[in-house]
């Protein structure tokens, strides 16, 4: 099939933890990093004689979510038992939903670098209990090779939320702005802290290829084990680039599921894909069908926050940021946090923006956090520089200097000595001392050239021990150069 061209057709499954005070149906802690094995129970684990029961705070987060992608909240879905065995989940079946899931159908509209979008449909978002964490010892990590394993069930019975997507995504660019857009939107209902380093936003996709111009899907694959949206986007360029081989040689795509390897930047066969029937679903018989009331459910819809699609439109629209401005903002929960916090102290928007998407993300990435930072300092540096108290240099100095201590900005800068002269008779007599001793200079800016101002304002800052007013300085000295 030499010369054919191919479509690639991509589906993402999304595993959100969600940040609940306790599991899905025990009453154990829901938290990250404890000693193995120490947040659990005989419900989570699965003893004889015990019973679940689901937590109603993880079912209204559920039911947010599901508002939030434009759902369907079912008036009737059930809990199922799927089947399996394998050593991280005790009981040897998972509880979670089948053919009747609590929310289904939906949307969530994407928008890639370019500005251009693209709309995202939702097959359904179901509830169930994560699993434990198997590690494998001795070898390369993975379980063919290994020479023990160890088990931590701390995660097993954590809620966990699955988000299906249709099969709507047409390249990783699509795929990894997707998946952009609903970690945003998840941040933005604070249902999970989405961190995929670890494990709380989990992905797995669905990749298939089909002549272009043709309706029929091909044989699909399943990629697991990508840790980060980069890896998304890479693992899909591997796969595509991989089928596209495949099929160009005459050679079938089997369907399977198959392991990212971050280091080697490639997939390799796991296991052959299961159906729905190896699982044996059958309802859950220790839980009743939820049958939200309808007056919760409003009053969910209710409490939705601004949403990030409706946020950005704001930035755009209302506060005169460029679009990819606001992108970035909205994208981070933290960054939109401070940016609004700023505003409404009275920060020029644009202004504020530019800092936190530059400075500000510069010293998070640099840190590793938020720092100390508040909207206040924001404000602050933003006012500082629009009046010409600080120079840009001393204002990202004194940022810094709040950034990790939390002091006030205007302490940082008189702590640090930045604040810039701004008096006109003080600078006004070092820009005569200026002129008075570069008459060569002054004689060939009166003779047209007029890039030598620069040395000028150089001298002038020098005298000032770097804290006069650039701006101010150069027009003291234009007035006396052409007066």
């Amino acid at each position: 099939m030499s010369g054919v061209s191919y479509e690639a057709v991509i589906g993402l499954e999304c595993h959100v933890e969600l940040s609940t005070a306790t599991k899905m149906f025990c009453s154990c802690a829901n938290v990250f990093g404890a000693p193995p094995n120490t947040q659990t129970c005989p419900v989570c684990l699965g003893h004889p004689g015990t019973l679940p029961v689901p937590n109603r705070e993880a079912i209204a987060r559920i039911i947010k979510i599901g508002l939030a992608l434009d759902a369907e909240i079912a008036p009737h879905s059930v809990f199922h038992r799927k089947n399996y065995f394998y050593p991280d989940m005790p009981k040897n079946y998972q509880i979670s939903q089948y053919d009747l899931p609590i929310c289904v159908g939906g949307h969530l509209d994407v928008e890639l670098a370019d500005g251009s979008g693209t709309r995202v449909g939702i097959t359904r978002v179901h509830m169930e209990e994560d699993t434990g964490k198997s590690t494998h010892g001795g070898g390369s990590g993975r379980i063919h090779d290994a020479t023990y394993a160890t088990l931590d069930f701390n995660r097993a019975g954590v809620p966990l939320v699955e988000c299906v997507s249709e099969p709507d995504m047409r390249s990783p660019e699509e795929a990894a702005a997707y998946l952009r857009a609903l970690r945003a939107t998840l941040e933005s209902l604070d249902v999970s802290d989405v961190k995929m380093e670890e494990g709380s936003l989990r992905c797995d996709a669905n990749v298939s290829l089909r002549p272009s111009g043709t309706e029929p899907f091909g044989t699909k694959v399943e990629i697991k084990n990508m840790n980060s949206i980069r890896s998304l986007e890479r693992a899909l360029i591997y796969e595509i680039d991989r089928q596209t081989a495949a099929l160009e040689r005459g050679d079938a795509i089997v369907q399977e599921t198959r392991h990212w390897d971050e280091d080697a930047g490639s997939t390799a066969s796991m296991r052959s894909k299961e159906e729905a029937f190896d699982y044996r679903y059958f309802p859950e018989p220790d839980i009743p069908a939820m049958e939200p009331d309808a007056a919760w459910v409003d009053e969910i819809r209710a409490s939705l926050p601004e949403l990030p699609r409706a946020r950005r439109d704001r930035y755009v629209e209302t506060l005169g940021l460029k679009p990819e401005v606001a992108r970035v903002l909205v994208g981070d929960r933290g960054s939109s946090a401070l940016f609004d916090g700023a505003v409404a102290l009275g920060a020029d928007p644009v202004g504020a923006a530019n800092w936190i998407t530059q400075d500000v993300a510069a010293l998070r990435n640099a840190g590793g956090g938020d720092g100390a930072l508040r909207a206040e300092h924001v404000a602050d540096v933003v006012a500082l520089v629009a009046t010409g108290a600080v120079s840009n240099a001393g204002a990202k100095q004194a940022l810094e200097a709040s950034f990790t201590s939390g002091e006030a900005v205007e302490a940082a800068v008189d702590r640090l000595g930045l604040r810039q002269v701004s008096d006109a008779g003080a600078l006004g007599g070092l820009a005569d001392e200026v002129l008075a001793e570069n008459p060569d200079v002054v004689q060939k800016f009166r003779d047209g050239k007029d890039g030598v101002i620069g040395f000028l304002v150089g001298q002038l800052m020098q005298k000032a021990a770097g804290a006069a007013n650039p701006k101010l300085a150069q027009e003291l000295l234009r007035e006396r150069l052409q007066g």
